[in-house]
């Protein structure tokens, strides 16, 4: 029933590392949102979103930056490729 004093000093050294892992790694929040079923939907929702949103003002921002460097092209009275160019440009200006 008793233990030794060296016995006591390892076990307790073992939990002030398991405490300092779990502290570290955040496992025990981690274990905590995933008992709670609502709060994991919430949060998983909320960040669908937050990622859709970015997706989209992303793709916004690099297809504005692509039509401008395609009508810089097209100034630059390139024979061949300036004639497709100007092709995809009208096009994607009929259709906004």
């Amino acid at each position: 029933m008793f233990i030794k004093k060296s016995q006591f000093e390892k076990l307790m050294k073992n939990v002030d590392e398991l405490n300092f892992i779990f502290t570290k790694n955040n496992l025990l929040d981690l274990a905590e949102i995933l008992g709670n079923r609502k709060e994991l939907l919430i949060r998983n929702l909320l960040s669908g979103i937050a990622k859709g949103i970015g997706i989209g003002i992303g793709f916004s921002i690099l297809t504005a930056i692509l039509i401008i460097i395609l009508q810089k092209i097209v100034t630059l009275n390139i024979p061949i490729i300036g004639d497709y160019i100007k092709d995809i440009i009208e096009i994607v200006q009929e259709n906004k």
